[in-house]
């Protein structure tokens, strides 16, 4: 997803927009616990540019730091204390899941050059796929399709389809095979 025209991320018209945002969620969305409302969730979202599908989930108590880099698919799920710090955008595919305070973080800095500016990469987060609670995704990750982000674990390299990862550095453990039942 690329927004319509780029704006950077803190110039004074982004602030002044995710000013205007912050205090909307603040007072419109964030004393609505759980699922209530969710569809009026969706639509402040989408008023502020999110593309969300009419069956994604977004917890009141996520933090979103610009919705206009934000697309969520079909049952896509943003859960409680998430923080979205998406400076470039952030997708997440149908039916995946972003669990309890996790950390999605499309920035970082450049340490190679002295004054350290902000870079920003996209995170994708692809079909089926689960981030665990308090996990760490970092700027430029994508995690495959139907793949698990163990709890706590800190993802800076992709993570392939159907794998699962965990740890600090995240690294893998095992294949992800789905029973029937």
């Amino acid at each position: 997803m690329q927004p319509d025209k780029y704006i950077p991320p803190y110039s004074t018209t982004n602030k002044i927009k995710r000013l205007a945002w912050s205090v909307c969620w603040t007072i419109l969305a964030r004393p609505f616990p759980r699922n209530m409302f969710m569809s009026w969730k969706r639509f402040l979202l989408r008023a502020f540019g999110a593309k969300i599908a009419d069956t994604a989930s977004v917890y009141s108590s996520a933090t979103i730091f610009m919705p206009w880099n934000l697309e969520m698919k079909e049952y896509a799920c943003l859960g409680p204390g998430v923080d979205c710090y998406n400076a470039a955008p952030i997708v997440i595919g149908k039916c995946a899941t972003v669990s309890q305070r996790c950390f999605l973080c499309t920035a970082s800095h450049d340490i190679t050059v002295a004054a350290h500016p902000q870079i920003e990469k996209p995170i994708i987060i692809e079909d089926r796929a689960w981030v665990a609670a308090e996990a760490f995704v970092g700027p430029g990750v994508t995690i495959g399709e139907g793949a698990v982000v163990g709890a706590r674990a800190a993802v800076f390299k992709n993570v392939e389809p159907w794998n699962v990862v965990g740890g600090n550095p995240a690294k893998f453990i095992k294949k992800r095979v789905i029973k029937d039942e």
